[in-house]
């Protein structure tokens, strides 16, 4: 219950600060004006994540055994853009988000893309 809560805390303030993000190559089915305040999902290692992540992304392991649930708990009607380290993962991820009945999903590909798609700088910890 604690992981869900936190969860939604964490989708709520990026929601509230306005992440945005131009819309360029990356891998999108939805118009860029939808993307606009999309919550950052990086669904790498929790170690992968600390060494370095998207600043306001939340972290979502898409090999962890709470996967499944995590996503199910996420809000239907909110945008998603997802990432990992080379972009394997977050076609993963999107296709499952995606089947769990997310709509509003976009694949960023690795880091460095999502990097460049979202203008966001990369963090630690």
């Amino acid at each position: 219950m604690r992981s869900k809560t936190r969860l939604f805390a964490a989708a709520a303030v990026a929601a509230v600060i306005g992440l945005t993000a131009a819309c360029s190559g990356a891998q999108s089915t939805e118009a860029p004006a939808q993307n606009a305040a999309a919550t950052i999902v990086d669904v790498r290692t929790a170690s992968e994540y600390a060494e370095g992540h998207l600043q306001g992304a939340i972290n979502i392991d898409v090999q962890g055994s709470d996967f499944a649930q995590r996503i199910e708990s996420l809000d239907t009607g909110a945008a998603y853009r997802v990432y990992c380290r080379s972009g394997n993962r977050s076609a993963q991820a999107a296709a499952a988000m995606k089947q769990a009945g997310l709509t509003k999903v976009e694949d960023l590909g690795g880091i460095s893309q999502a990097a460049s798609a979202t203008g966001l700088p990369v963090v630690k910890g």
